[in-house]
């Protein structure tokens, strides 16, 4: 596996080797010895959730409070979204940043979130299978959220506005500069 560094540290994409023949393709999806070397730290995923989802589909930006918090690898398997992860760490250097990366099952790309992000994706294909990992156990009591359609936050979702998409839940969700981040930046 590549690892691809990201404008924010600790956002990573993870590109696997993907070896292929007349038969089709072969790759390893996810080993944790592989996987923690070359993020350099352990992470022990506790959690697998799969979505399925429309064109023009947008979910997020959701976050768990600690100390339920989520780091997140993600994938899609069928079709193609824009992934979003916004860091929320209150005095990180890029705080109310993002990342935004196309995944897809062509490009087989995969974006690690460390906890301290919120995170979405707004779906680009008609149908779009969405896989996560997560290495925490979900708590609803923890949700959380900002709007992913915030213009402060500047994220081109790709998908307009009165396109989208949403649940009742993320169109409720407040503008950045009304949320007051569970999370803090540390070296």
């Amino acid at each position: 596996m590549e690892i691809i560094k990201t404008d924010i540290a600790g956002v990573v994409i993870v590109k696997p080797r993907v070896f292929t023949d007349p038969r089709g393709y072969f790759f390893e999806s996810y080993s944790q010895r592989d996987f923690n070397d070359a993020v350099g730290r352990e992470i022990q995923f506790v959690q697998d959730n799969e979505s399925r989802s429309t064109r023009g589909v947008v979910r997020g930006l959701h976050f768990q409070r600690p100390p339920f918090a989520q780091a997140k690898l993600v994938r899609c398997t069928r079709g193609a979204v824009l992934d979003i992860a916004v860091d929320i760490r209150k005095g990180s250097p890029t705080y109310g940043r993002h990342v935004a990366v196309e995944l897809s099952e062509d490009n087989k790309l995969q974006l690690f979130i460390p906890r301290g992000f919120a995170h979405g994706f707004a779906v680009l294909s008609d149908i779009a299978v969405f896989q996560y990992k997560c290495d925490n156990y979900y708590a609803p009591q923890a949700d959380g959220g900002i709007s992913i359609l915030d213009p402060l936050l500047g994220i081109d979702i790709r998908v307009a506005a009165a396109d989208a998409i949403m649940s009742e839940k993320d169109t409720c969700h407040p503008l950045f500069k009304d949320f007051d981040s569970p999370f803090s930046y540390e070296l």
